[in-house]
């Protein structure tokens, strides 16, 4: 571990990933990178690194992936609203850790994010930032950070929309980070080329 933070990590990995597999055979976040670590495996590996407890949200059926991120150190929890998208996994998982500190919220497809800019974020929150997130040449990518004070906001999330809004009414630390990892995600199987 680089950095021992305080925040709880939330990984969210219950997506269909239809882009990916229109069929749903393959579930992309079980394909192998170049280096044949499973995508959310190494996703989660690098969120651990920093934070020393992971939440890792997916949904019922998933249960080889939960093998895999249990296997990678995660506690895994199956959330049936996480039907309902990315907002109600969130919220699957905050509440699944409403102890915490603070939360680093991180895509399951998104394994190429620096352990140096996990690092960034976790050092923000625990520095007393309540929303903490990384900017790639003035894109605004991901893991996001989130202060104990947006507990009740992020556990009452639903649908797909996520914490944009809350991005969106409140000023986050901003962190310029010199990772395109942050805005890169697992989509379509040429996607796994590109991730070296």
């Amino acid at each position: 571990m680089s950095y021992a933070s305080s925040a709880t990590g939330v990984l969210l990995a219950a997506g269909y990933g239809s882009r990916f597999d229109p069929d749903g055979i393959h579930n992309k976040l079980l394909a192998l990178l170049p280096d044949g670590m499973a995508v959310a495996h190494e996703a989660a590996h690098r969120l651990l690194r920093v934070t020393p407890r992971v939440v890792a949200v997916v949904r019922p059926g998933s249960e080889a992936l939960a093998r895999v991120l249990n296997d990678a150190g995660c506690e895994v929890v199956f959330s049936v609203a996480a039907e309902r998208g990315m907002g109600a996994s969130l919220a699957a998982g905050v509440e699944a850790s409403r102890d915490a500190e603070s939360w680093i919220v991180a895509l399951a497809d998104m394994p190429r994010i620096a352990v140096s800019t996990i690092e960034a974020v976790a050092r923000a929150l625990d520095e007393g930032a309540s929303l903490v997130a990384p900017y790639y040449r003035g894109v605004r990518g991901h893991p996001v950070g989130f202060g104990a004070v947006h507990f009740a906001v992020l556990a009452a999330l639903d649908g797909d929309t996520g914490a944009r809004d809350l991005l969106r009414r409140n000023t986050a630390t901003r962190l310029d980070v010199a990772d395109p990892g942050i805005l890169r995600d697992v989509d379509t199987p040429d996607d796994l080329h590109g991730l070296s």
